[in-house]
């Protein structure tokens, strides 16, 4: 006796379908099929350094005054030594140096060593008392580096160094530079693209360095009340761009 019920003829049909689409997967004729091919690009870029540079006179210049006391009593030694040093920095001040212009640079103050022999034998005992202290001075008006410098030699301050001459603000030329540096990248860039018989592209990456070489001059402090013979020189302010070019 058949079974008519409906269930199982759906069952039945959808098994036959199943088993014509496996058998058309694996019969299907796929290697007569193009499929075309993939490849990934190679990005083609090229890196150069391009620099750039100026000359212009130093800014600033930098003094270092110092006076030392060495004495039995600490006390003294410290007073004289803060004596000389308020008489410095008033007068450093008159001469038109602002306080935040004015640092202390060292402060010490300690007891000497002093060594003998007793039967033969080194032993140490307290001695005197060093004092020092010093300031840094930077001058803005290089100038009146001269005049400073004469200023010094004949004040109180027994060590006296300077002047030292360098840079200040160096924001003026870093675009100008900037420019200046990424030009001579694509300049160099261009010889390279062009020798290869390809054609400069778009820029990729940018990495800029910065340096200044100050320029020292021969100067000399003056001794023994002398004046001073200074001369602010020059620095030499450089741009560097590290500039990576897409070849097209």
């Amino acid at each position: 006796m058949g079974n008519n019920n409906p269930f199982f003829g759906k069952l039945a049909m959808a098994v036959w379908v199943t088993l014509l689409m496996f058998l058309g997967v694996f019969l299907f004729p796929w290697k007569m099929i193009n499929w075309g091919t993939v490849k990934l690009a190679t990005d083609r870029t090229i890196t150069v350094t391009g620099s750039a540079e100026t000359k212009t006179k130093n800014q600033i210049a930098s003094f270092n005054a110092g006076v030392s006391s060495t004495k039995d009593n600490k006390e003294d030694a410290v007073n004289e030594v803060n004596g000389k040093m308020d008489e410095i920095v008033k007068a450093v001040k008159a001469f038109g140096v602002k306080s935040e212009d004015i640092k202390t640079q060292n402060n010490s103050i300690y007891q000497m060593q002093e060594y003998y022999y007793d039967n033969g034998t080194q032993k140490s005992r307290p001695g005197q008392w060093s004092v020092n202290n010093s300031i840094e001075i930077i001058l803005r008006e290089v100038d009146r580096a001269a005049a400073l410098a004469d200023l010094l030699s004949k004040s109180g301050a027994n060590n006296v160094n300077g002047p030292s001459f360098m840079m200040d603000n160096t924001t003026t030329f870093e675009a100008s530079l900037a420019a200046e540096a990424i030009a001579d990248a694509r300049k160099k860039a261009e010889a390279m693209a062009s020798s290869s018989g390809a054609k400069l592209g778009e820029v990729v990456t940018v990495i800029e360095g910065y340096n200044a070489t100050p320029v020292y001059p021969l100067s000399m402090m003056g001794r023994g009340g002398g004046g001073a013979v200074v001369e602010p020189g020059s620095a030499t302010v450089g741009k560097t761009v590290t500039v990576t070019f897409r070849l097209e």
